[in-house]
């Protein structure tokens, strides 16, 4: 069996249906890669990529070159929702974390309403009573908390998850244009009232796709301490949505 694609030139080639398996293969590792550093320790990556194959496989044999969408684009759309279906009802927080983090979120929310401003890791820590090293402790176990509960079903019986509704471009209706837009208003917002380098470490990350490995160079920091930073800078903005975005909006 062959499918025909046009390759990132202007010449046309025909593949067999294993050889674009093989080519597309670094496009799941990369997906599901980026997606397992935003869940729980608990969760296998190797189980992710799995599900990714299926998802481009699934691309593959759906793929109509007619309709003027390259492959790698549907097949990115494919790997993804096949990833996120298969971790729908999880919430990326492991038991014995909860604790550890509605502690943190009660302390930011505390010392930004006390100090108007936000609060420094040593001020979060001493709120806790802890040690600030205790505190960079603690976030290091909650790097994998993701900035919102976007992994969760929608409503009660709904098989979609809030993450795949705003990871999902091609749903563009009206109502889910307006959520996303603002949404990410409020994103915006609670970015500005960050710290410059945790402002920076999520825009890196989420916005220009680089990892925390990549990231460790730019800004000359250990790969641990970018880590922590992200937990931070994700509790902060976690922080800041919940107390501002409807849970009856469908794609939080």
């Amino acid at each position: 069996m062959t499918t025909s694609i046009y390759s990132e030139g202007s010449d046309q080639r025909t593949l067999t249906r294993e050889e674009l398996i093989l080519e597309h293969l670094p496009q799941v590792r990369w997906i599901a890669t980026r997606l397992h550093e935003r869940l729980s320790d608990n969760t296998c990556l190797e189980d992710l990529i799995s599900i990714g194959i299926i998802g481009l496989i699934n691309a593959i044999d759906n793929f109509d070159p007619t309709l003027n969408v390259k492959l790698k684009t549907y097949a990115e759309y494919r790997i993804r929702g096949a990833i996120l279906d298969s971790i729908r009802g999880l919430d990326g927080i492991a038991p014995h974390k909860r604790k550890k983090l509605k502690q943190v979120q009660a302390a930011i929310e505390t010392l930004e309403q006390r100090l108007q401003r936000a609060p420094a890791e040593e001020e979060i820590a001493a709120e806790l009573g802890v040690g600030h090293r205790e505190y960079q402790e603690w976030l290091l176990e909650l790097r994998g908390i993701t900035i919102a509960s976007l992994d969760a079903p929608q409503q009660e019986g709904d098989s979609r998850t809030r993450l795949h509704g705003i990871a999902n471009p091609e749903d563009n209706s009206p109502a889910q244009l307006l959520e996303r837009a603002e949404l990410e208003k409020l994103i915006q917002q609670g970015l500005d009232k960050m710290p410059r380098v945790e402002r920076l470490v999520l825009d890196l990350y989420y916005r220009q796709g680089q990892n925390i490995r990549e990231i460790a160079p730019v800004l000359d920091l250990h790969i641990t301490r970018i880590s922590q930073i992200k937990a931070q800078a994700v509790l902060r903005l976690r922080n800041y949505i919940e107390r501002r975005w409807p849970v009856s909006h469908g794609v939080y």
